[in-house]
């Protein structure tokens, strides 16, 4: 069985290629190599077992169905799976009505570095800091299409432009949306730290 240890980049950009050719020994494999590491990801947002599984379970359904879209020169394999395991995540505490919270820098910092751990266990996640919950529940409560602009132009380092190409948007809306979204982050941020 494929571990994350022995699959590199470039092992899960081949598995990601040929599950978008419906290719489902590849798509096992691929579960397999990253199903511990996305778990790990989702329970440090979702602090309960359950709905980290039903995260996963959901990404991994979006993950089959839309490999086809995954653009390798945009971000590493990890980076685009666990970008859809985090709005996933998001999304069930938005349905819940849990507020969230995160400071976006010191987030993607833990997040990253908790993916790339190869020794972190899922239960390690819960050690997740509060700051970082802060800001899950904060870019939870922001429109879906915000949401993504951000995470795409943070956690993928895109620029304004490039988010807009790749949502066939004009420029100038992706930044409204940017520029907004930051806005709210910082309004809720500000909000939670409060005693």
């Amino acid at each position: 069985m494929p571990t994350l240890h022995s699959a590199d980049p470039q092992q899960l950009r081949s598995w990601l290629f040929a599950s978008a050719s419906q290719d489902a020994l590849a798509f096992r494999s691929l579960y397999d190599a990253t199903a511990p590491k996305l778990f790990g990801f989702a329970l440090r947002i979702l602090r309960k077992r359950e709905l980290a599984e039903e995260a996963l379970q959901d990404s991994f359904v979006t993950i089959w169905h839309a490999a086809g879209s995954y653009q390798s020169h945009l971000a590493a394999p990890m980076t685009w799976m666990s970008t859809i395991v985090r709005n996933k995540a998001l999304d069930i505490l938005r349905r819940l009505d849990e507020a969230v919270e995160i400071d976006a820098s010191q987030f993607d910092g833990e997040v990253m570095q908790a993916m790339q751990d190869q020794d972190a266990k899922p239960d390690d996640a819960l050690q997740l800091s509060d700051e970082a919950r802060s800001l899950a529940r904060c870019l939870a409560m922001l429109e879906a299409r915000q949401r993504q602009a951000i995470g795409m132009a943070f956690f993928h380092e895109l620029s304004h432009s490039e988010v807009a190409q790749q949502l066939t948007l004009p420029a100038g809306t992706v930044k409204t949306w940017i520029r907004r979204g930051l806005e709210k982050l910082k309004t809720c941020l500000a909000h939670r730290e409060r005693p």
